[in-house]
């Protein structure tokens, strides 16, 4: 239950550090990606079973 609550907060701190509002053009995908590998990170443990909430 848990890690999936964790897996939809990081898909929406994921949308929200996309670089698409005008302020944050100039970030780059630098914190989209940061998101995005730990997104990746804890989906691969999700799914082989690594995380113990």
């Amino acid at each position: 239950m848990l890690s999936t609550i964790l897996i939809v907060v990081l898909l929406l701190v994921l949308v929200g550090a996309l670089p698409t509002w005008p302020y944050s053009s100039r970030w780059g995908y630098g914190p989209g990606g940061a998101v995005s590998a730990v997104l990746l990170i804890v989906l691969v443990l999700a799914v082989l079973g690594r995380l113990n909430f």
